[in-house]
């Protein structure tokens, strides 16, 4: 099953959820929770497996627990079926 990494560039207290956009590499994310207790990183993996189409339980954080720049790592889907559909979603 392959494996992908996806880093991401968290921007916490936005008035909705949405994809803002790729920069060098990175997606730019705005999520409505705020960044405590681990509320961004769980509304992070939420909203990526909705936007991917795939379970919460193939998104794993991998580092940047406490960063706004997070490495997620999907499993299920390769770096090019990733990119495809993020980039549907802006």
């Amino acid at each position: 099953m392959p494996k992908t990494l996806l880093r991401v560039r968290i921007n916490p207290r936005s008035s909705r959820n949405r994809i803002t956009g790729w920069q060098d590499g990175v997606l730019s994310v705005k999520l409505t929770a705020p960044p405590v207790e681990g509320a961004a990183n769980k509304a992070a993996v939420e909203f990526l497996a909705d936007q991917l189409g795939i379970k919460k339980s193939q998104i794993s954080l991998v580092s940047g627990q406490t960063a706004r720049e997070k490495t997620f790592e999907i499993t299920g889907l390769t770096d090019a079926e990733l990119h495809e559909r993020l980039s549907s979603s802006l």
